[in-house]
């Protein structure tokens, strides 16, 4: 499934647009990410959070044109559209929704079609390539996204098409279960810090970038080391997929010990991310919704953390 050739539409996220002079400077200000080390050849995932370090959406920043295009779930775009405005009242930068000016598209096992396109993309996450209006932006674990004009959308769709079978969202969704990548959806907003779902080893989270809103509680989670959440993969038996938010349990607490970030359908049952607490993940006895919900196994995840190295960003 997640891990043959395909394509697929990824209708579930939405375009943040921040442009003018000071697109670049209102950001940094605004964003877990370092805008400083972005160019026309790179893009990131980021987080933006509360003063008190809780996300209230995490995104993909791609440098477009006079600015940025952020790709958030679609639940959260409206929210941090107006709170972002709020903070640019006072900054040459424009905000906006642009979802309805580009279609994105995700491609597993897709590089001779993007190659056909004029799109050499390198093996390197977070590489960016262009061609023409066309974006083609390498993801962790060998995926690709297709960015391109809405106007392109017939003909991108049936070139791909003629090369790769079309797969629903929910594979593209399970090979981001597979990487290990967690995202925010609006039942977990203001839920978690970015090391919660491991942001940082995936170089969402920059500690060398200096202020910005929630900047202090993050790093003082990656310097003490006191983090007790974060993120893991599990599997689960059955066919009702758990939404966003929903609760896990553990013998070893008499509350909710964790909560789903993300979950799919795969070849056998549901896969799925979850934040959960330290004691709970190394006691094993884990459950969905109660303490006689349906079980979940640990399954490994695809990167090793190691704060040294994410410090330097």
């Amino acid at each position: 499934m997640a891990d043959s050739a395909f394509f697929c539409t990824l209708t579930h996220e939405s375009l943040l647009a921040v442009r003018g002079t000071d697109a670049a400077k209102f950001l940094q200000g605004q964003v877990t990410c370092n805008l400083n080390y972005l160019d026309q050849h790179s893009t990131s995932l980021g987080a933006r959070c509360t003063p008190k370090g809780r996300m209230t959406s995490s995104f993909r920043i791609l440098p477009e044109g006079d600015g940025y295009l952020l790709a958030m779930a679609s639940e959260l775009l409206d929210a941090q559209l107006a709170d972002l405005k709020k903070y640019a009242v006072f900054s040459k930068s424009t905000l906006s929704d642009e979802s309805g000016a580009w279609v994105r598209f995700g491609l597993s096992q897709g590089d001779s079609v993007l190659a056909s396109l004029g799109l050499d993309l390198p093996q390197d996450a977070d590489a960016v390539v262009r061609a023409e209006r066309l974006i083609a932006l390498r993801l962790p674990g060998g995926r690709a996204e297709l960015w391109a004009p809405a106007n392109e959308t017939t003909r991108l769709h049936q070139q791909l098409g003629a090369a790769l079978p079309e797969a629903p969202l929910n594979a593209w969704l399970l090979g981001q279960v597979r990487a290990g990548i967690g995202q925010v959806f609006g039942p977990t907003r203001e839920l978690f810090i970015p090391q919660m779902i491991n942001l940082q080893a995936l170089g969402g989270v920059s500690f060398k970038k200096g202020c910005y809103t929630g900047q202090e509680i993050v790093a003082r989670m990656q310097y003490l080391g006191k983090l007790k959440r974060r993120l893991y993969r599990l599997s689960l038996t059955g066919s009702d997929l758990p939404a966003a938010g929903a609760e896990l349990f553990s013998p070893v607490h008499g509350s909710s010990v964790g909560e789903v970030v993300l979950a799919a359908h795969a070849e056998q049952g549901i896969e799925l991310l979850a934040v959960l607490q330290e004691d709970a993940k190394n006691d094993g006895r884990l459950h969905l919704g109660s303490l006689d919900g349906a079980a979940l196994s640990l399954l490994d995840l695809p990167y090793a953390l190691d704060a040294d190295r994410e410090i330097q960003r």
